[in-house]
């Protein structure tokens, strides 16, 4: 099971991380919607975000019985990360080396420990396998809305 996360994982981060390339410096700096909202940098420095908060989750829920942690400040994190400023190119490398990273950490999960409760800032608990899952569907909601993609991955907000 852990397995077949790994695999969406690492096929997500293949086939999206090669369009990402395809944006220009400029499309990526440029903000949706006439300067609402994130630029395509920032949306995708919150997924890199995305990704270190969730490699401490996944990791201490499969070595633990439980895991309880904080959420984290999205937009701060957006913010302390300076990714208006970075150069597209790198953030996009970033962001396909952690996920590769990701993968080899949810490919060793064993499966017993999927089931691991999860507890994200004060939510009601969820299993480690949910959470992997959330993590999955959260990136390829974010990456829909960067990439511009017709079909937009539904998210229903989540940890």
């Amino acid at each position: 099971m852990a397995q077949n996360f790994a695999m969406r994982l690492r096929l997500t981060t293949q086939e999206e991380g090669a369009k990402l390339g395809k944006i220009s410096e400029l499309d990526a700096s440029a903000r949706h919607g006439g300067g609402e909202g994130w630029s395509r940098k920032q949306e995708l420095g919150h997924l890199i975000d995305s990704a270190t908060n969730n490699r401490v989750r996944f990791v201490v829920a499969a070595l633990s019985r439980n895991y309880t942690g904080p959420t984290y400040d999205a937009n701060g994190w957006v913010e302390l990360g300076g990714y208006t400023d970075a150069n597209w190119s790198d953030l996009v490398e970033l962001w396909v080396r952690l996920n590769e990273a990701l993968a080899r950490v949810v490919e060793r999960i064993p499966n017993d420990k999927l089931w691991t409760p999860c507890v994200v800032g004060g939510a009601d608990p969820v299993s480690l396998e949910f959470l992997i899952d959330d993590y999955v569907l959260h990136m390829q909601h974010h990456l829909d809305h960067i990439l511009g993609s017709e079909r937009q991955t539904a998210y229903p907000g989540g940890l």
